[in-house]
């Protein structure tokens, strides 16, 4: 049994992770969040917006920010953007505040999930296939690194079949902890 406070879904675009992540909340009672949907509300701006007015590195330094917030409570379920395990601090974050769940996917079933998606600022891109391809390279690395757990999802739409496995291995695997945090 692992224990920690938090459970944290990290992984690439179109794995799941907030369809996941919510059904996993809900099963276990705990409130959930999106980390890229709480940066929309406390900012009053779109993803994409905050990425066209100050780029990725601005984009990234909120999104640091609010990570570090929110890992300080204890019982959430949290659902990462792709990239919020670039930053070290970040990786270090979510290894010491939380039980971390990879959610990944097959390239196939990204695309798929994302083929109508034109909100995503690292998708705008000529080959969708080219720069997931590039992402899951640069970024794979990292989330080996700090995954508590690892789970693929198949294909479109087994939303609620990965998130019962997941219950399962979670039930095997994880013990809620009270982590406290010394002021």
């Amino acid at each position: 049994m692992n224990p920690a406070p938090n459970l944290f879904f990290i992984g690439p675009m179109g794995a799941g992770k907030t369809t996941v992540g919510r059904q996993i909340a809900e099963l276990f009672r705990m409130p959930f969040l999106d980390l890229d949907h709480e940066i929309e509300v406390h900012t009053g701006a779109t993803v994409s917006l905050v990425f066209e007015l100050e780029g990725e590195a601005g984009f990234r330094r909120r999104e640091s920010a609010l990570l570090a917030d929110l890992a300080t409570r204890n019982g959430l379920v949290l659902a990462t953007g792709g990239g919020a395990i670039l930053d070290a601090e970040n990786r270090r974050t979510l290894r010491e505040r939380g039980f971390v769940i990879w959610l990944d996917a097959a390239l196939e079933a990204q695309l798929a999930r994302l083929a109508r998606d034109r909100h995503r600022p690292l998708l705008r891109a000529p080959d969708r296939r080219a720069r997931l391809e590039q992402l899951a390279l640069e970024r794979n690395p990292l989330y080996a690194e700090i995954a508590d757990l690892r789970l693929r999802s198949a294909g479109v739409g087994n939303s609620s079949h990965v998130a019962h496995d997941l219950l399962d291995l979670l039930e095997a695997r994880w013990q809620r902890g009270n982590v406290i945090v010394a002021a």
